[in-house]
């Protein structure tokens, strides 16, 4: 099995709903994200690749125009939990690459979430 990963970065600002009202996420704030789409394939295209990395300037193109410097509130259709981030950016991608296998998502230099079905 060959995988592969890319790296994405972004800025935003959400607040999390459902948590207590004195937690520090209920509040307007913000982060620097890291996105990591993984890819995977027991086989390799006529090129030598799982998939070419510059084919995945469509991703960036969506974190850029549809997520980067936006607050996440307003423009996804879930939760802004950095697991729901992931799991968006799994669907968005997968339509893309069927052989997507996971999105991680990084807040912090500590955190990560990961999707994956």
């Amino acid at each position: 099995m060959f995988t592969i990963a890319k790296q994405f970065h972004f800025s935003a600002s959400h607040t999390i709903e459902g948590v207590p009202d004195d937690h520090p996420c209920k509040r307007l704030h913000g982060h620097n994200y890291i996105v990591e789409l993984i890819l995977q394939s027991e086989s390799l295209n006529d090129a030598g690749f799982v998939v070419d990395y510059h084919d995945l300037a469509t991703f960036k193109k969506i974190i850029d125009t549809e997520l980067d410097h936006r607050h996440l509130n307003d423009v996804l259709p879930c939760p802004t939990t950095a697991e729901h981030l992931a799991r968006y950016l799994y669907q968005r991608a997968s339509k893309f690459w069927p052989n997507v296998v996971a999105v991680r998502i990084s807040e912090t230099p500590k955190t990560w979430a990961e999707y994956r079905e």
